[in-house]
């Protein structure tokens, strides 16, 4: 178990951030918080009382059991980034944590019905970019800033990345473009701060509702009908079984920071 770990997940209250949240809070040792951000008051609070209850809380180490905490923010718009920054400045200002890590999963597919061509709103346009990649690195600037760079201690940064950072998707053009620009973003952050463990991970095609979107609402037919197959072949992936994949490389911590991992090459 990581001891003294200040763990946060954006995007925590469905799917994968749910299901990684569930898998961290056992790695979570005495003196650790589990911060989860989403929109969602009610799913996050139901996921922080299961986590309460689970066997994370009250350890035989004297552990009074893992803290959890909730923040309902919106992270596409200034009010919820800036609720959810300063619970972020709040939490880290405790100097007794040992371990930073800063999971931002928080994202969306956008309109998928559109072609390129249909994409002439602006407003759609920077409301997408705003919360797919603005707020990743406005939220990930203020956690390393506040924890900064205490010595003996760890600073891990995870970006929940896709195949679609890597390859064009018909149909796909503003999540293809967001990915991209939050992997490179990541690539950044590695160069400029050794000390920080940086990963884009590729959880791989989830079976979630994004997925359900995926297969009903893109509008290239034949994107649609491949997603479509993926499900009737049993293809997809159940986002327990990726989060554990992550965890593990977490747990070894070899991987070169930086690096793109996709799930089926661990």
């Amino acid at each position: 178990r990581w001891a003294a770990t200040a763990c946060v997940v954006t995007g925590a209250s469905r799917g994968f951030g749910r299901s990684l949240a569930r898998l961290l809070a056992p790695q979570l040792g005495p003196g650790s918080v589990l911060l989860l951000l989403a929109r969602s008051a009610e799913a996050l609070a139901e996921l922080a009382a299961e986590l309460r209850a689970g066997p994370a809380a009250g350890s035989d180490t004297g552990s009074s059991g893992l803290r959890v905490q909730c923040v309902a923010a919106d992270l596409g718009c200034e009010e919820g980034l800036r609720r959810a920054s300063a619970a972020l400045r709040e939490l880290l200002q405790d100097a007794s944590f040992r371990r930073l890590l800063l999971v931002n999963n928080a994202g969306s597919l956008g309109d998928i019905s559109k072609s390129f061509l249909d994409l002439t709103d602006l407003e759609e346009i920077n409301t997408y970019f705003s919360f797919n990649i603005s707020s990743a690195l406005s939220l990930t600037s203020t956690a390393l800033r506040a924890f900064g760079a205490r010595p003996g201690c760890s600073r891990s940064v995870v970006n929940i990345s896709s195949l679609c950072a890597r390859e064009p998707f018909p149909s796909w053009a503003l999540y293809c473009a967001g990915k991209a620009a939050r992997d490179m973003l990541f690539r950044v952050l590695a160069l400029e701060e050794p000390g920080v463990r940086v990963l884009n991970y590729a959880p791989g095609p989830l079976d979630t509702d994004m997925q359900l979107l995926a297969r009903t609402k893109t509008g290239d037919p034949g994107m649609r009908q491949h997603f479509q197959r993926m499900q009737e072949n049993g293809q997809l992936i159940e986002s327990s079984v990726s989060a554990q994949k992550l965890l593990r490389l977490l747990q070894e911590d070899s991987f070169p920071s930086g690096a793109h991992v996709d799930f089926y090459d661990v």
